[in-house]
């Protein structure tokens, strides 16, 4: 099994920010730094594979299994089945970048868990919602052909299902819930929770962990503004519905989004330039009566449970929590 700190960059500087080297061309294309993959595993504490999900779109999920006991374990006993979206500002990574590759080992460990990641299409060549729709059928694949899997249908309980994301992928983690998670009869899947890792949001008017971020090594302020420019609606700003649906939506549009949500464990770090919007997402989905369970006091930076092991330990042991049914519920 990878590990996470072996498997990630050093802890980053401004200088050698992935985001800061996306090369944007007159032409609105982009070039992406390298970032190595990592093949899915047949060997180790943990396995994986590969599934297709869209093949006329690309897409595809890695699935990670903790490799299981023979025989098989009773029905009592099997693991709850985490789908997963990576971060990347919805421009940069995939399933099989290295940190990430790493990092789902370690959750589908530590939780324990399946974990489904999905590999979605990214900005600017697709922009949102393209990333949202692939979320979407990820889910619905839980409900129409994960049962046919042989992993989930000899170890995995679909009855409970978590829909979860890091960063961009907390962001579309909210959606898929908003979309797929009231009211639609998933069966033989049920979605029981979201877990909202320091969803990406953004907004027009800065929050003073915004301004104080120009230098931030992971998610400086001139970065996060293009990864905004590159995944919006052409002529959107950060106001949209995507980035910043606390102001962009009514509250009539808002209490019909979220009624009904399932209960979300929002997690976030003090020294991450997002966590003023975080934390305004706890209190917004409160208003709305949606249960909360918020860890937004974690130490560190934005990302930083990919290249620091404790970081890590301390996100997957509040996931496993969540998962169990513990955690502190700020409101229901």
């Amino acid at each position: 099994m990878g590990d996470v700190t072996a498997a990630a960059p050093p802890s980053p500087d401004k200088s050698s920010n992935l985001f800061m080297q996306i090369a944007v061309h007159p032409d609105g294309t982009i070039t992406r730094p390298f970032v190595p993959d990592a093949p899915p595993s047949a060997t180790g504490p943990v396995l994986s594979r590969d599934v297709p999900l869209d093949a006329s779109l690309a897409t595809s999920l890695r699935l990670y299994l903790p490799r299981p006991a023979s025989p098989p374990p009773p029905p009592s006993s099997k693991l709850p089945v985490i789908l997963y979206f990576h971060g990347g500002g919805f421009v940069l990574f995939s399933t099989g970048s290295v940190f990430y590759h790493a990092s789902c080992e370690a959750m589908a460990a530590a939780v324990p868990a399946i974990v489904v990641s999905l590999d979605y299409r990214l900005a600017p060549e697709h922009r949102l919602p393209a990333a949202y729709d692939d979320a979407a059928s990820a889910v619905l694949w839980l409900r129409d052909a994960a049962a046919g899997d042989p992993w989930i249908a000899a170890h995995g309980d679909l009855s409970r299902c978590f829909v979860m994301g890091s960063s961009s992928g907390g962001n579309m983690a909210f959606n898929a819930g908003v979309r797929t998670c009231r009211g639609l009869d998933l069966s033989p899947a049920a979605v029981r929770g979201l877990v909202l890792h320091q969803p990406y949001l953004g907004g027009v008017a800065r929050t003073p962990s915004e301004e104080k971020s120009g230098d931030d090594a992971v998610l400086p302020l001139e970065a996060n503004d293009k990864l905004w420019s590159l995944a919006l609606p052409a002529g959107a700003d950060r106001d949209h519905e995507f980035s910043n649906p606390a102001k962009a939506m009514s509250a009539a549009a808002a209490a019909a989004a979220l009624t009904g949500l399932p209960r979300c464990l929002v997690t976030g770090s003090d020294g991450d330039p997002l966590i003023d919007r975080q934390r305004e997402l706890v209190a917004w989905l409160m208003e709305h009566g949606v249960e909360v369970v918020a860890k937004t006091d974690f130490a560190g930076s934005h990302a930083a449970e990919l290249f620091v092991k404790e970081t890590a330990d301390e996100l997957f042991a509040a996931v496993r929590a969540f998962v169990s049914g513990d955690g502190d519920v700020v409101h229901s």
